[in-house]
C-alpha cells in the first residue's frame, strides 16, 4: 500500500500524560488553543473512537535529499502535493482491508489531525523511539517521516513497544536549534520553534518572532537535518506520490508577497501552504525577505 513501516499499538492511557500537562501549564503550546481542547483524549487514546481497541500505524518515508536553497527555506514534508491526501487515500485502503479481515469491524483514519498523540502510539507499535528533538526515529530509516494512523476495534495482536532510547548522550538537535527552542531534552518550547510561528501562530510577527524565522519560509528542519540517525540512514524516498513540486520547494518568495488570495489558492490550495493559507505565507515572506536586506547603517 506504499508505507515504510507499520505495526500494531495497545490503546491504554499515556505514558507521557503528566509532561503533557505540565507542557500546556508552562504555555509552551502558544496560540494552539486546541491543544488544550485534546489533552484528555491525548492521555487517554482510547477516548477517541467509541470502542477502539488498537491502533494500526504506519510511516512513510518523505525525505527528498540534502540540498536546499539558502533563503525562502520550506520544510522537506511540504515539498509535495498536500500529504495528508496522499496517506489518508493509503490509509482509507487499509481501513478496508482490515474490516475485510475482521467482518463487522469499524475502522476510522487519521493523518495529522485530531487529537492523536501519533508519535506515542508508533513507539508503541515498535516503530522507533521519541528523540529529544520530539522526533519519532526510525532506527532504519531516521525520522522524515509522516505517521498515520487507523484506530479499530478489530481483535489485532499488538506488536512490541520500542523500549530503547537511542539517542543516548547526543545533543545534536538540541544544539543546532537556531532559535533555543527546546527548553530541555524532550520540552520544545513552541512559542520559539520556526515551525510553529510559520504555520501554527496566528497573528502578525513582533520584531522578536520576525527575527527568529530567520531565512525559513515555512517550517524547519534544523533538527532533523543535524540529527546522526539521519544523516547515516535517511534515503530519498521514491514515492511518485511525493515527488518534489518545484514551487513548493523552491518558491518565489516576492511572488508570494505580491499574489492576491485567489491566485494563492489556485498555485498551493492542494500543498501545505494551505495551512498558514495566503496571509500567513505572506506575513512569512515579509519575515524572509526582511531578514535578507541588509542592516541599516
Amino acid at each position: 500500500m506504499g508505507f515504510d513501516a507499520v505495526g500494531v499499538a495497545t490503546l491504554e492511557p499515556n505514558d507521557h500524560a503528566p509532561e503533557l500537562d505540565r507542557w500546556l501549564a508552562a504555555g509552551y503550546a502558544g496560540t494552539m488553543t486546541y491543544l488544550y481542547r485534546q489533552a484528555e483524549q491525548r492521555k487517554n487514546p482510547a477516548r477517541i473512537m467509541p470502542g477502539a481497541r488498537v491502533a494500526v500505524v504506519t510511516l512513510s518515508n518523505y525525505f527528498h535529499g540534502s540540498a536546499r536553497p539558502t533563503a525562502g527555506k520550506v520544510a522537506q514534508y511540504a515539498w509535495s502535493a498536500d500529504y495528508h491526501d496522499v496517506l489518508r487515500r493509503r490509509l482509507e485502503r487499509l481501513a478496508t482491508a482490515i474490516r475485510e479481515i475482521v467482518p463487522g469491524s469499524q475502522a476510522r483514519c487519521y493523518v495529522d489531525a485530531g487529537p492523536v498523540p501519533e508519535r506515542e502510539l508508533a513507539q508503541r507499535a515498535g516503530l522507533g523511539w521519541i528523540g529529544k528533538n520530539m522526533m519519532l526515529l526510525h532506527p532504519e530509516i531516521g525520522s522524515f517521516t509522516f505517521i498515520g494512523v487507523v484506530l479499530t476495534d478489530a481483535d489485532l495482536a499488538p506488536d512490541p513497544p520500542f523500549e530503547a532510547d537511542r539517542c543516548g548522550t547526543c545533543r545534536a538537535c538540541l544544539d543546532a536549534c537556531p532559535t533555543d527552542a527546546f527548553v530541555a531534552p524532550h520540552v520544545l518550547d513552541a512559542r520559539r520553534c520556526i515551525s510553529y510561528l510559520t504555520i501554527e501562530h496566528r497573528g502578525a510577527f513582533g520584531e522578536a518572532e520576525r527575527q527568529l524565522v530567520g531565512e525559513w519560509l515555512f517550517g524547519c528542519d534544523v533538527c532533523q537535518d543535524v540529527c546522526p540517525w539521519n544523516v547515516r540512514f535517511a534515503r530519498p524516498t521514491g514515492d511518485r506520490e511525493l515527488e518534489v513540486r518545484p514551487d513548493v520547494a523552491q518558491p518565489d518568495v516576492a511572488g508570494l508577497l505580491a499574489a492576491d488570495p485567489e491566485a494563492f489558492t489556485r498555485q498551493f490550495g492542494d500543498t501545505p501552504f494551505e495551512r498558514p493559507g495566503a496571509a500567513g505565507m505572506q506575513r512569512n515572506a515579509a519575515a524572509v525577505l526582511a531578514n535578507r536586506a541588509p542592516a541599516r547603517p
